[in-house]
């Protein structure tokens, strides 16, 4: 590696995935493209979602109630045309992941059928700093069965003058915390530090002590190779819009380990849209659930809403992880390169070096405070995202973010450092 920018262009020339940067609008200033690194809290938008969008919008034009059953792309069916890539991108099978919901809304809805405490299994580890909507939510879940959140809920963080969660404190709590020990919801990947868990060796952690395992992946799917099904991860949920860009409002997703998925007894919250398709339309007094995760739908898959993601999913496929994640581990390594030549007394990494614990974010910490440089990068047509206290989220998506991006970046990084 070197630091000019003939050595990004010649990078981006031999990049075997160029062409898929052509498939996204980036944002303008002035009619100028801006610096884009930000995938990992909203994923541009693909060109071909207009498409997508206008052809519900069309047959809901021409076919009205028809359109549920008809069409290229039925409503009622809408949400199986995302199983197979999804699947490739989190290791699961087709029964075990659906599109539906948002987010927030799905973890307590799996937390409803697999956080069940009783009088001596009832406290749930999480890693200190999740995302406030995994608090808030672990929170009044706890309230909701009458405990203290105090009590139930243990938070496991850095050591003290440490920014990352050591893996064997994990193990160790999981371990000591056992016989009380109901569940394990961490982060896959950590929102402010970048931090990829080993979530094979959670699972097996939690399930050696009786305890179950779930994730929330927002930061994970799309970004990090995930092979849940093998690992044994009982549940896990995610948002669509940050690496899978599926744009502003667009639907989650689950995944449910087919031990659970397939079994209808596991107790959940029920809709019509997850009952069995074979007699749903008999209307049945008596819940009966569709086979797999889709038994956990409430409402019918938002086609108005899912164009960014059926569009991103296609290009995905043809991307394929693998060469995604090649060419993020390099770009993410130049990017750490590029920033090991600047002031080392400015700035720290705080996300892991290893790349088996990180995906494409780098999170820099500004001990003088990161706000100023925030606004100085975004002066500069850098769009980078901040959080308090101090930290600059850089994240070079490789589905459509290239060398020279990184490269700018830096520059421009370099430019407003006092």
């Amino acid at each position: 590696m070197d630091n000019t920018l003939s050595f990004a262009l010649r990078q981006d020339r031999q990049d075997e995935l160029k062409e898929f940067r052509s498939q996204f609008h980036f944002p303008e200033t002035g009619g100028k493209a801006r610096v884009y690194l930000c995938g990992n809290s909203l994923g541009l938008q693909p060109k071909g979602a207009a498409a997508k969008v206008e052809r519900v919008l069309e047959s809901w034009k021409t076919n009205a109630l028809d359109g549920y059953m008809h069409g290229e792309a039925p409503w009622m069916t809408y949400g199986e045309r995302f199983k197979k890539p999804l699947c490739a991108l989190t290791g699961s099978l087709p029964h075990e992941v659906s599109v539906m919901n948002t987010l927030t809304v799905n973890l307590h809805l799996l937390l409803c059928s697999f956080y069940r405490p009783t009088e001596r299994r009832y406290k749930i580890l999480v890693e200190a700093g999740a995302f406030p909507s995994d608090q808030y939510a672990t929170d009044t879940q706890v309230q909701h069965h009458g405990l203290d959140p105090r009590e139930a809920i243990v938070e496991i963080g850095p050591r003290v003058g440490e920014k990352l969660i050591r893996e064997e404190d994990l193990l160790t709590a999981i371990r000591d915390v056992g016989p009380n020990l109901a569940l394990v919801l961490i982060g896959g990947v950590n929102y402010y530090t970048g931090q990829f868990f080993d979530l094979a060796k959670l699972t097996a952690a939690a399930h050696a002590v009786g305890a179950l395992a779930g994730y929330d992946l927002a930061h994970a799917v799309g970004n990090v190779p995930l092979r849940l099904h093998d690992w044994g991860v009982d549940f896990a949920t995610w948002c669509n819009y940050k690496y899978l860009n599926g744009g502003p409002g667009a639907a989650g997703a689950i995944y449910i380990h087919e031990r659970y998925s397939l079994d209808p007894a596991v107790p959940r919250l029920a809709g019509w849209s997850g009952s069995e398709l074979k007699t749903r339309f008999q209307m049945p007094r008596t819940f009966i659930p569709e086979p797999g995760t889709d038994g956990w739908a409430l409402t019918l898959a938002q086609g108005l809403v899912l164009g960014g993601l059926d569009a991103s999913l296609e290009l995905f496929e043809q991307a394929g992880l693998e060469r995604l994640r090649a060419k993020s581990i390099r770009l993410t390594g130049y990017l750490e390169y590029l920033l090991g030549l600047l002031p080392a007394d400015t700035f720290e990494i705080i996300t892991p070096r290893p790349e088996a614990s990180r995906g494409a974010q780098l999170s820099i910490w500004f001990p003088s405070g990161g706000a100023p440089l925030q606004t100085a990068l975004s002066d500069a047509g850098i769009v980078v995202d901040y959080r308090q206290p101090g930290v600059i989220r850089v994240s070079p998506a490789p589905l459509y973010n290239s060398f020279e991006d990184v490269y700018h970046f830096c520059e421009a990084l370099r430019a407003a450092l006092p």
